[in-house]
């Protein structure tokens, strides 16, 4: 198979049903299938707001807030076309609806490079919209939040101003193009009406058509916002998942397979019993959502529940990956990277002639390992099962998977489940996962008519959860007598994170699809290479393996950016500059390099430490989610080879910036992620179990250890949105890696970073 042949027949469902979709016309994402429900005389709009008497505007989001700003971001997109007095504006989590199905995680994750406007991205985009929208789902990931709220909470605030003004143009008897909606109300003169004094008659003038304004008219899109869920968490207020306390709540911990694969062989449930606050015992079937196997202790305190777990002594069968060792499992992956077999994923320019000409090639081996989630807030999942139905408060990133996946377990209809959704503690992709959710529902089902919160301990969610996949790769390039690149052939080796997805919701489909994650970084940067070659050999392993933070481009861009550093240093030539030589045709890729390298001072010496030792600098350029970012680094090695990040310049091109703090936020927050897995993360496995469980051996960069961060934005980007939350990650490891090459401590090609000490000396 080629690349784009399984494109139209590897969305889940066969080319006819999808050319039927295809068919079908556009449907509307502004009303949904049932009204919103209003109190206190509210009105809704579209099913994106809702106007009270008092003048409140409560938007809508169908997005889980996970610390990535995303309740305000959304909400300025749809207060800006409303024209909303902002200290109004209140948030709500949406229902689970269609209207809210996330199209551009899908459409964004098509295989094609960015550069490719021909027909068949085309029809592929036009084809997988349709077919989201249908038949897809609510999702938070992929960084794609604004690149899919954009349109739709953009029309909504606009159709609802227009509603305002024709209401108050209706009661005084005007035109309704003499009147402006400014503020929260209608003028016209010296006359004004506040929404609120029109939500009686509103309904009435809701607008077939509308105009959305000119970037040239905002005030409230990029301007700097604060963030309507601070004063929440900083009084303690904000509710996560864990906070959900319904008055009969009971607490559920559980005992999980200690190595992967392996089942309950027995247990002494009258001993855990006997014990004070146990009220139940449940034996864990495990399940079609990926949940595990294992026995739960439901008890009046989840400490009393998390004693009674030794009490029941549970004997384990062991499963097929009782014996997994990631050692092994490396050794293998470079094998397979070194043999080049696996999918082609991209082909273009001739191969052969480059390497038989080339003056120089540079071949180099790279590896990345198992990396945890590692949110601060463990996996949790209240659910209660009751005659009228099921009550689920948890914090997800996909509600509607959780809804699908609760009646399933429980055998209920979906309409029957009640889902309230919670703020989440972090998340970083594992909670697109809802195992835990399903475990919750099985404990909750066995325990009828009482509220039952699962809470997994931190060492359960880091060495029984999912986990990025390890990698090796094998990277070959061709360069002429100058250093000039003539053709580069990638051969990587892992898990594929798709068919993790396909694993934990049962869907076969998912399992056999090319997954283009395994290789983004690779396939779709801005680089002029002239013949280049892509392919990924995905190898099934016992791991659990899903998305995390940034996905595929978490470590593409390690070997990419490696290895172009690589190819630069063969003729000495200047990092940056080589880098600029490939971007003729990208002029945002090009700016955003060049001011990284302004901001940053490169060229220009750079401070000894005090201490003595070395220093250097390090350059990464990488597209994702629609955002150039650029990043240059600065190391210090001292005498004893410790390695210190002093400082992280970071250059950002996201299209239209909503709100300015909020992407410098996670512009910061995506870079202390990338320091901690480039520094630290790794995850081991032996005798079929991860070793790493807590912070102690899976650390996180602290604040003392934590660099100068600065943070420029191209303002205001003239494309729309792109992505925020993911797009700081990918480069770290790699500027980091350049710059301990720069400062004379050697090529890393091996995640996380470890230098070797310095040779003993006599």
């Amino acid at each position: 198979m080629k690349r784009r042949t399984f494109i139209l027949a590897g969305l889940g469902a066969t080319g006819a049903l999808m050319l039927g979709v295809g068919l079908l016309p556009p449907r509307q994402r502004l009303r949904g299938r049932r009204g919103l429900p209003t109190e206190g005389g509210q009105v809704a709009l579209n099913g994106w707001v809702k106007v009270a008497p008092d003048g409140t505007v409560t938007i809508i989001v169908p997005k889980a807030e996970m610390g990535q700003g995303v309740l305000t971001a959304a909400a300025m997109i749809l207060a800006e076309e409303l024209e909303v007095d902002w200290t109004s504006v209140r948030v709500e989590d949406a229902p689970v609806d269609p209207i809210y199905n996330n199209l551009a995680v899908m459409v964004d994750g098509l295989p094609f490079h960015p550069d490719d406007t021909g027909r068949i991205k085309r029809t592929a985009r036009w084809l997988t919209t349709k077919w989201m929208r249908e038949f897809g789902f609510m999702v938070t990931g992929g960084s794609s939040s604004m690149t899919d709220l954009w349109g739709p909470m953009g029309d909504a605030g606009a159709m609802a101003r227009e509603a305002f003004r024709a209401a108050a143009a209706a009661q005084w008897q005007v035109p309704a193009e003499t009147c402006r909606v400014e503020g929260g109300a209608v003028r016209l003169n010296e006359r004004r009406l506040g929404f609120g004094q029109l939500v009686g008659s509103v309904l009435e003038h809701l607008p077939k058509t509308w105009t959305r304004k000119d970037v040239s008219e905002y005030t409230i899109i990029g301007r700097p916002r604060a963030r309507l869920d601070a004063a929440s968490k900083a009084d303690g207020t904000a509710v996560f998942g864990l906070d959900a306390a319904p008055a009969d709540a009971r607490y559920a911990a559980v005992a999980l397979p200690p190595t992967l694969g392996a089942t309950v062989a027995g247990y002494d449930a009258a001993a855990a019993r006997a014990l004070p606050g146990v009220r139940a015992v449940v034996p864990l079937a495990g399940g079609r959502f990926g949940h595990l196997p294992g026995v739960a202790i439901v008890a009046d305190t989840w400490w009393h529940a998390t004693r009674a777990l030794d009490a029941l002594a549970v004997q384990w069968t062991p499963g097929a990956g009782a014996a997994f060792s990631s050692v092994s499992a490396a050794a293998d992956l470079e094998a397979r990277a070194t043999r080049g077999d696996g999918f082609e994923f991209l082909k273009h320019g001739d191969l052969v002639a480059p390497f038989k000409r080339a003056a120089f090639s540079v071949e180099a081996f790279y590896g990345v390992p198992y990396l945890a989630h590692a949110a601060m807030e463990p996996v949790n999942c209240t659910v209660r099962v009751a005659p009228d139905g099921v009550d689920v408060w948890v914090g997800t990133q996909v509600p509607g998977v959780a809804v699908k996946a609760v009646a399933e377990v429980v055998g209920v209809e979906q309409e029957a489940v009640r889902l309230h959704q919670r703020l989440v503690g972090g998340a970083f992709g594992r909670r697109l996962i809802v195992d835990f959710v399903a475990m919750a529902a099985e404990i909750a089902k066995q325990v009828p008519g009482t509220a039952v919160q699962l809470l997994w301990s931190r060492e359960q969610d880091m060495r029984h959860g999912v986990f990025r996949p390890m990698v090796r790769a094998k990277l070959i390039a061709a360069l002429d007598g100058d250093g000039k690149l003539l053709a580069l052939h990638s051969a990587s080796a892992g898990q594929a994170m798709l068919k993790g997805w396909g694993r934990f919701l049962g869907d076969p489909m998912l399992a056999n699809i090319p997954d283009k994650t395994t290789v983004e970084g690779l396939t779709d940067q801005p680089y002029a290479i002239p013949a280049l070659r892509v392919i990924h050999d995905a190898v099934d392993l016992p791991v659990p393996v899903a998305s995390w933070r940034s996905v595929g481009h978490s470590y593409t861009a390690f070997l990419l950016e490696s290895f172009l550093d690589e190819c630069a240093a063969v003729k000495q030539l200047d990092p940056v500059q080589y880098r600029l030589g490939l971007l003729a045709d990208h002029p945002r890729a090009k700016a955003v390099l060049q001011l990284v390298a302004d901001k940053a001072g490169w060229g220009t010496p750079l401070a000894p430490p005090a201490g003595g030792g070395r220093v250097g600098r390090g350059v990464a350029l990488h597209w994702s989610y629609q955002a150039y970012v650029a990043q240059v680094i600065e190391v210090e090695v001292s005498p004893a080879n410790a390695l210190r990040v002093r400082r992280v310049v970071v250059a950002v091109d996201c299209g239209l910036v909503i709100n300015p703090d909020g992407v410098r936020q996670q512009v910061e927050s995506g870079v202390l992620y990338g320091l901690s897995a480039a520094l630290h993360g790794e995850i081991t496995f032996e005798g079929g179990a991860a070793v790493q469980g807590n912070f102690h051996d899976y650390p996180a960069v602290r604040f003392a250890a934590s660099p100068v961060i600065e943070t420029h934005l191209v303002l205001p980007g003239d494309a729309p949105p792109g992505g925020v939350g993911e797009v700081a990650v990918p480069g770290v490891a790699p500027a980091i890696a350049n710059a301990l090459f720069a400062a004379g401590a050697g090529r890393v090609r091996t995640l996380p970073i470890r230098l070797a000490p310095p040779e003993a000396t006599t």
